[in-house]
């Protein structure tokens, strides 16, 4: 299966192209453009210089979330739009997810955390089990201080991924919890961690794609808050 992958959750972005499990290519950007800038780009040089058409392609994922509002929105957007434009199936799924593939050489318990402001972190736990994450639990938006007791209770070295891990080991640390953060080439989310959690997913088509944002956007409270006052 020929698998073109995006990952645009968080400040790089990335996309990747796959045969099944084997990483044929894969871009890498974090300029600081925008994802709209930059993401469709991307997807056009690499197929261009991989001498591979979209009607080539099986399947396209995309990190449907959690993450940045905007970056999952314009990752989400432009899957559908190439899923409509050449009839494909399509699959969003976890940025967790994805990104817990990258501690498949490390074994053991993946911490991926990704920063939600307000004090918290989207995260989920995975274990390593056969050369693959096996989920321990539910995408979240957690308080470091619940997540803290969470593995002090586990009572087990957890690998830290994602744009939150210098937060939480920092934080975790000082709770006296056994962690360590993956080198900088897995640190964050990549567009093949998508591409290997999309293989064991259910494809669908772009209609059925939706983005997951765990909690509401900052202009969505606000305007709660102004009914609630009201």
């Amino acid at each position: 299966m020929l698998v073109l992958a995006l990952e645009s959750s968080a400040k790089a972005a990335s996309v990747a192209l796959m045969q099944d499990d084997t990483l044929i290519c894969q871009y890498s950007q974090c300029s600081g453009l925008t994802h709209s800038r930059t993401l469709l780009p991307m997807v056009e040089d690499m197929l261009k210089n991989t001498d591979t058409l979209l009607a080539d392609v099986d399947l396209i994922a995309v990190a449907h979330g959690p993450g940045s509002f905007t970056g999952i929105r314009i990752g989400v957007s432009t899957v559908k739009g190439l899923a409509w434009a050449s009839d494909k199936k399509c699959v969003g799924v976890s940025t967790l997810a994805a990104m817990a593939w990258h501690g498949v050489s490390a074994g053991g318990l993946i911490c991926p955390v990704m920063d939600a402001r307000r004090s918290q972190v989207y995260n989920a736990l995975f274990e390593i089990k056969d050369g693959c994450p096996e989920r321990l639990c539910a995408d979240r938006a957690i308080a470091l201080s619940e997540l803290a007791a969470e593995l002090k209770a586990m009572n087990r070295e957890v690998l830290l991924v994602g744009d939150g891990a210098a937060l939480s080991y920092e934080y975790l640390d000082n709770e006296g919890i056994a962690c360590r953060v993956a080198p900088q080439n897995l640190l964050y989310q990549s567009a093949w961690g998508v591409g290997m959690e999309a293989l064991r997913s259910k494809p669908g088509t772009a209609d059925d794609l939706l983005p997951v944002y765990l909690r509401l956007s900052q202009a969505e409270r606000e305007r709660q808050e102004r009914l609630r006052k009201e």
